[in-house]
């Protein structure tokens, strides 16, 4: 299995913004990657009328749509009540052959090695304390004292890409 990285905090704590200055960097240590984002939102990318989503509002149950630029895979569960997505079988969705690192977003709850985003002005409360899985703490102000974790700079996303670099080859 491709070595994975998630990024925990709470909602507005800058998780996306950070991941979309970071995969630059990242990709220019020439690493290729993979991301799950978990949402708590309903989504559909795909545009009414069009033949993907007619077909797929069918009734299929899977429906991957492939162009020569990119494929996209839905699949459609129908019960309302459903559980949260699973991160194994998301992960499991991947074609890990084609990827050195996942990137994951959310599924903070779940066990696996995660970087804090952690913003203190929203006085939201810390998730390493609780959390053995969490890493490294990244903030854009001074750390608590005596944090046990390395400490990362949001403000430096190529900081942060080479701390995961670094830990990706330690593993």
């Amino acid at each position: 299995m491709t070595p994975i990285i998630g990024f925990a905090g709470y909602s507005g704590s800058g998780k996306t913004t950070l991941l979309e200055k970071l995969i630059p960097e990242l990709k220019q240590h020439g690493l290729r990657i993979g991301l799950v984002k978990h949402s708590h939102h309903d989504i559909d990318p795909d545009i009414p009328g069009k033949d993907s989503y007619r077909l797929r509002h069918a009734g299929c149950a899977q429906t991957l749509l492939a162009t020569k630029a990119r494929h996209m895979l839905y699949f459609e569960y129908p019960e309302p009540e459903r559980d949260e997505p699973d991160l194994t079988q998301c992960l499991n969705q991947l074609d890990h052959n084609q990827l050195d690192l996942v990137l994951v977003e959310g599924f903070r709850d779940n066990a696996f090695p995660k970087i804090e985003i952690h913003r203190p002005a929203y006085g939201k409360p810390l998730l390493y304390l609780n959390d053995p899985h969490i890493i490294a703490f990244a903030t854009d102000s001074e750390p608590p004292q005596n944090i046990p974790l390395p400490v990362l700079d949001l403000n430096q996303p190529q900081h942060i890409a080479e701390f995961i670099v670094q830990w990706r080859q330690d593993m």
